[in-house]
Formats: C-alpha cells, sequence, structure tokens
C-alpha cells in the first residue's frame, strides 16, 4: 500500500490545548498508510455535515474534505466534518486529508473501544460511548463516538445514532462566543452533550430497579432474570462513563500547559461534575442490585424453606392416616382368621363339636380385637 502524503493546513498550527490524559507528552508522529486507489469510496457519501467557522460564524458549508481545508481563511478558522458510519477506505480517505495518525485511525475502524484520549502530535484523539433509554424495550443502547480534534479542525466519526451531534452543531452556531474559542469549544460541547445524555438512562435505570424491588416482595419468579440483565446493562453503563472522569482530569492537567481559556475551563469543570454523579450513581445502581440479588435470594430460600415445611406436614398427616387404615385392617383381620381356622372342612378338628365353641370363639375374636385396639390407641395410631 502506498504512504498518504502529508496534508498539512497553510497557516501555522496553533496547539489543540489539552494535554495527553496518560503521559501529558507528545508521541512521535506515524504517516497513515492509504487503502489501494481503486478500493477507496468517496468519503463524502458518509459526510453528514460540514462547515468552516471564524470568529464563531459558519462562513461555509463545503462538500468535500478537499473543499473544507481550503476555505480555510487563516489560522483562527476551522472546519468541522461530521461521518456516519464510513467504511475503511472512507476513513483512510479522511485520514489522508487530515493528516491522522495510524494507531488512531485503526482505533476508530476496529470500534468497540473503551472511552480514552490520546494525543498524537497536535491532535488529540478521543473516544466516547453514548447511551441512551429505550422505554419501549427498557433497555439501555450504547453508541460509540470517535472525535480528531487539530489545531484547526474537528472531525467526528459516529457508529450508532447516538449522540445527536447535530443539536451540539445547533447549540454551538447559536452561541458564537463559545463557538469562536475553537476546537477546543467544539471538543467540550460534543462532551457535554454525551454526559447530559447519561441523565435519562440514570432515570430509567433507577424505574428499572425500583420496579425489580417491587417484583421481588411480590414473589414473581421471573425477577431473577431481570435482576441478572439489569445488572450486566450497569456494568455496561460503568464501562461507558468510568473512563470520562480520568480524561476529564487529563485534560484538566493540560489547561495551564496548553493555555486553555478561564471560561471553557469553567464548563469542563462542569461536565466533570456531571460526569462524577453519574458514575457514582451507576455504582450505587450496582450495590443496590447486588443488595436485591442477595435479598431475592434469601426469600426465594425462606419460600422454598416453607414448601419443604408444607409437604413435611403433608407427608406427616398422610402417614397418620395410613397409621390408621392399618391399625383398623389388623383389627379387622384378626376375627378373620379365626373364622377361617374353623370354617376349613376337617372332621377332626379341636372344639369342633364342643358345645361352647361358638361362644368360645366369638370371645376370642372380641378378645384378640380389643387388644389390638388397646396396643394402636396407646401407639397413637388410632
Amino acid at each position: 500500500m502506498s504512504e498518504f502524503k502529508s496534508r498539512r493546513s497553510p497557516f501555522p498550527r496553533r496547539s489543540a490545548g489539552f494535554g495527553d490524559s496518560r503521559t501529558g507528552h507528545v508521541r512521535a508522529r506515524t504517516v497513515v498508510k492509504a487503502a489501494p486507489v481503486d478500493a477507496i469510496a468517496p468519503v463524502e457519501a458518509t459526510v453528514v455535515n460540514s462547515g468552516v467557522y471564524r470568529d464563531g460564524t459558519r462562513i461555509a458549508s463545503p462538500s468535500t474534505l478537499a473543499e473544507a481545508l481550503s476555505c480555510l481563511p487563516d489560522s483562527q478558522s476551522m472546519a468541522w466534518i461530521g461521518l456516519y458510519r464510513p467504511d475503511d477506505a472512507q476513513l483512510y480517505a479522511a485520514a489522508q486529508h487530515f493528516d491522522l495518525h495510524e494507531l488512531a485511525v485503526e482505533d476508530a475502524i476496529v470500534a468497540h473501544q473503551r472511552p480514552k484520549l490520546e494525543r498524537y502530535g497536535e491532535t488529540l484523539f478521543v473516544v466516547l460511548r453514548a447511551a441512551r433509554y429505550r422505554d419501549e424495550t427498557e433497555r439501555v443502547e450504547f453508541g460509540e463516538l470517535h472525535v480528531f480534534c487539530g489545531p484547526n479542525f474537528v472531525l467526528t466519526v459516529r457508529h450508532s445514532e447516538s449522540p445527536d451531534l447535530t443539536a451540539v452543531r445547533t447549540r454551538m452556531e447559536n452561541d458564537p462566543d463559545l463557538l469562536r474559542l475553537g476546537t477546543e469549544a467544539v471538543l467540550y460541547a460534543i462532551l457535554d452533550a454525551v454526559v447530559d445524555g447519561y441523565a435519562p438512562v440514570v432515570a430509567g435505570l433507577q424505574n428499572d430497579i425500583d420496579e425489580i424491588e417491587t417484583e421481588v416482595f411480590s414473589g414473581d419468579p421471573g425477577v431473577s432474570r431481570r435482576i441478572y440483565e439489569l445488572t450486566r446493562e450497569v456494568i455496561e453503563f460503568q464501562r461507558a462513563t468510568r473512563p470520562l472522569l480520568g480524561m476529564l482530569r487529563g485534560l484538566s492537567a493540560g489547561f495551564d500547559k496548553y493555555h486553555t481559556d478561564e471560561e471553557l475551563q469553567r464548563y469542563l469543570r462542569d461536565v466533570t461534575d456531571h460526569a462524577t454523579t453519574v458514575v457514582e450513581q451507576a455504582d450505587g445502581f450496582r450495590q443496590l442490585l447486588g443488595n436485591i440479588l442477595t435479598v431475592n435470594a434469601t426469600l426465594v430460600s425462606q419460600n422454598q424453606n416453607e414448601e419443604m415445611r408444607n409437604l413435611t406436614h403433608a407427608s406427616y398427616a398422610q402417614n397418620e392416616e395410613i397409621k390408621k387404615v392399618s391399625a383398623w385392617a389388623a383389627i379387622l383381620f384378626a376375627p378373620t382368621l379365626i373364622g377361617t381356622v374353623y370354617g376349613m372342612n376337617f372332621d377332626d378338628i379341636p372344639e369342633l363339636h364342643w358345645q361352647l365353641g361358638y361362644p368360645f370363639a366369638l370371645s376370642m375374636m372380641v378378645l384378640t380385637c380389643g387388644s389390638l385396639y388397646t396396643i394402636f390407641k396407646r401407639r397413637g395410631w388410632l
């Protein structure tokens, strides 16, 4: 594959602001290798919005990336390009125009990255995970957003419907004082939109947890599965939000080094406060779900013990009935046995021709039955 040609702005580059979230050092630049020319699809097919801004005002809406760069009148202007689900070749083409680092491009192609902040020369590469709560399915959907923030351009690559960057662009265009602060202000607005988008998710998860608590104490047998599924969503939400705190701390650490505007510093600290609140709420949700799962296990165990106790009582009662039936069967069997003996057709049976034989047989029957009744009664069978 052939190498990208270095395409740099004709204007002197100013710092993109903010420090590396990990080391604060600038990485050595590596030129991105381009895909074969015949494999490159038009990157403009994935452009959802593009604009060139100067002094907080939109001065052009270029149709191509090359036109966007050529429309920059001076170092105080910037281009803001939005891409939606570009394929590999299209992203390589965009990287060629904006002189992006190959490692950042590879991360953007692979996607499914954890939120992070990296500095490649004068360009910041930011990975964000947006989230939204779907009321109809009561599920949390996660999206991924990659932001390349250079000294005079912002390139966003969305892999999902959220966040809605159209609203972010509208907000910035309606606030020229903020937009004229440059690419750092655009990055702030994107971060703010992603963090604000977590609020409905937090509310939806809280509502789901309230419903689960009700189901647990109502004895719903399917609540264990729902607790497990909701716990997985909360864990995924933590993975999307917790790394933000490290990213924002990295940005804050670079305020002095990169001379970030004081007003923008206040805005970023506000985003940090909101992100901290979200992370704490997510941590609380996970702990609460763990407690609910423990309570549910305890209630299920209690119900099982109660069922076993009921079965034991039923078995005991059944045994008592069987003992009674067996006792009466034994009592009734004794006279039958005596009557059977004297009913045999033998001439030499003792007492057969005895005058008191009949009263004697009846007495034996009564005595045997009375004895068995007394024995069973003492043993509690009757």
